[in-house]
């Protein structure tokens, strides 16, 4: 399953690394690609920790903050 975050407050490389390194610590997560420009995440995965609820709280411990999430369950 896919997911699209659009994500507030990145400004810079070592912020799309930090969100990166923060969701691919979610179990269940697969792949992590994060678009600096387009300020969103591209995420994949599946299984019971991979939901809104576990992406939004890995990008707000991350320092950040989701504001849309498209696709999946």
């Amino acid at each position: 399953m896919r997911k699209l975050l659009t994500i507030e407050g990145m400004s810079c490389g070592h912020c799309t690394m930090h969100v990166q390194s923060a969701l691919e610590e979610i179990p269940g997560v697969t792949k992590v690609d994060v678009d600096l420009i387009k300020k969103s995440a591209m995420v994949e995965g599946d299984g019971d920790n991979f939901n809104d609820v576990a992406l939004k709280r890995a990008v707000s411990e991350a320092g950040y903050r989701v504001t849309a999430v498209l696709g999946g369950r």
